[in-house]
């Protein structure tokens, strides 16, 4: 058998292989969503494949777009592909096609692979773009965190609050797996004090280092943002869901990278304020009272300097009028006294 017939068989057998992994692909992706209905929110499932079950709105709107845009999008260009290489391979071989074509190109196809491309991809950006402002448009936030990534380790903070230097690190028993196993915990994820935030509340994450460069990453928020030391990167989320999410450092950040996860509890904000209180905080609610019984000693505070003013004004036009009237009290005190002994001396 010649070079070209090895050839062509080899080529062939490569598209052979690459169907059966498309196939084989698409029917663990099947699995994997089949399991995925029986995945713990919030944290990562043993052999699943696919993503984490969201948390967030936003996390949904990813999911869709990457499962309904990108991956059909993915999937159509590689079978495409495919295709043209098989029918190439089995059309144009030198047994099949002794005789080859003398032209060089083909100025109409290679207008469409041009332009069809383009479009797609303006396709894409226009989707892209929109989920990017979805991420980068802050709401009103009601709850402010700030995240420090240290070697190797979280510092969170509850500036608005009042709550500083809640250090998360994680649990001796969460190292090894039997241990975790023992314990019913998350292996590598499990932390000592945990990020509390309320539900259905907007969170915005303030992240830096003290260090070297982390990153805070929660999948099923669907967020990663570096924290770089002397910088503040910002971002959001809103858990819809009580639960506890996990994530980890996804910044090579050094030797005990691998043992510096992420754990945030979603609870309901009764017990965010009675965990804001035990940790020494102002609720939301007492500083809204605070503020408003400072507005209230502010108001007085006008109040009674206006009437201060007030009284202080009338005082000064009162003035005036008495300078008036001392002349005429300085003449009669000035006249001469007439007394009944002067009276009775007469010529």
């Amino acid at each position: 058998m010649g070079t070209t017939g090895l050839f062509g068989r080899g080529l062939f057998k490569a598209a052979t292989g690459a169907v059966s992994t498309l196939i084989l692909s698409a029917a663990m992706s099947a699995s994997a969503f089949a399991e995925d209905t029986k995945e713990i929110l919030g944290q990562p499932t043993d052999k699943a494949m696919g993503w984490q079950l969201p948390g967030s709105a936003l996390k949904v709107k990813t999911e869709n777009f990457y499962d309904f845009g990108l991956f059909p999008l993915i999937t159509f260009i590689c079978l495409l592909v495919l295709v043209l290489l098989a029918w190439i391979v089995i059309r144009y071989n030198k047994k099949a096609n002794p005789v080859p074509a003398k032209f060089s190109h083909n100025t109409l196809i290679e207008i469409v692979w041009t332009v069809v491309p383009v479009l797609i991809l303006v396709v894409v950006a226009i989707y892209s773009l929109s989920l990017l402002r979805d991420y980068n448009d802050m709401p009103k936030p009601d709850v402010v965190v700030k995240a420090t990534g240290n070697q190797w380790f979280w510092t969170y903070d509850y500036p608005e609050l009042g709550v500083t230097d809640i250090e998360s690190r994680l649990r001796e028993d969460a190292k090894d797996l039997k241990t975790a196993k023992a314990a019913g915990i998350p292996y590598l994820l499990e932390v000592d004090n945990v990020l509390v935030v309320p539900v259905n509340r907007v969170v915005h994450v303030q992240t830096t280092a003290a260090d070297v460069i982390h990153s805070f990453t929660v999948p099923a928020f669907g967020f990663k943002i570096d924290a770089v030391p002397g910088r503040l990167n910002n971002t959001w989320f809103k858990a819809d869901k009580v639960g506890t999410y996990y994530g980890q450092c996804s910044e090579l950040c050094g030797k005990d990278h691998a043992y510096m996860p992420i754990e945030i509890k979603v609870v309901s904000d009764a017990e965010f304020d009675a965990f804001i209180i035990k940790q020494g905080g102002k609720t939301r609610a007492m500083l809204a009272s605070e503020a408003t019984a400072s507005a209230a000693a502010a108001e007085e505070a006008a109040a009674s300097a206006a009437v201060t003013a007030s009284a202080e004004a009338s005082a000064s036009a009162a003035a005036p009028a008495a300078d008036a009237a001392t002349p005429a009290t300085a003449s009669a005190s000035a006249a001469p006294a007439v007394t009944p002994a002067s009276a009775a001396v007469a010529p």
